[in-house]
């Protein structure tokens, strides 16, 4: 494997301060992250909703984060779920609603 594979495989596939954004609100509320989190810190940051979810969703896909429904069951997210929720290159809020569980980090991190 070359110099360069190694590095890109070692980079980070999402958004480093919006993961670092979410894990510290998550810490804050001791509590795992709803839609509604994360609209208000959409807004309180002044940050495009669809940008954070697109962060969240590429942590869970990559095991960092876990999503759980709203009845408890814990779901695996893949990249073709992310690439089907895309219009426009951007993830609507509409489109996102059926993901009303809870969003949390899968293991203690540096």
């Amino acid at each position: 494997m070359a110099k360069d594979d190694r590095l890109n495989d070692e980079l980070p596939k999402w958004d480093v301060a919006l993961a670092s954004m979410a894990r510290e609100e998550c810490a804050k509320l001791q509590r795992p992250l709803r839609l509604t989190d994360f609209h208000r810190l959409a807004a309180e940051y002044s940050i495009r909703f669809d940008d954070i979810m697109d962060t969240v969703f590429k942590l869970v896909i990559h095991g960092r984060w876990r999503y759980r429904d709203s009845r408890g069951v814990l779901h695996a997210i893949t990249q073709a779920t992310l690439d089907s929720l895309y219009v426009e290159r951007r993830l609507r809020s509409e489109d996102l609603q059926v993901f009303d569980g809870e969003w949390s980090p899968s293991v203690e991190q540096d």
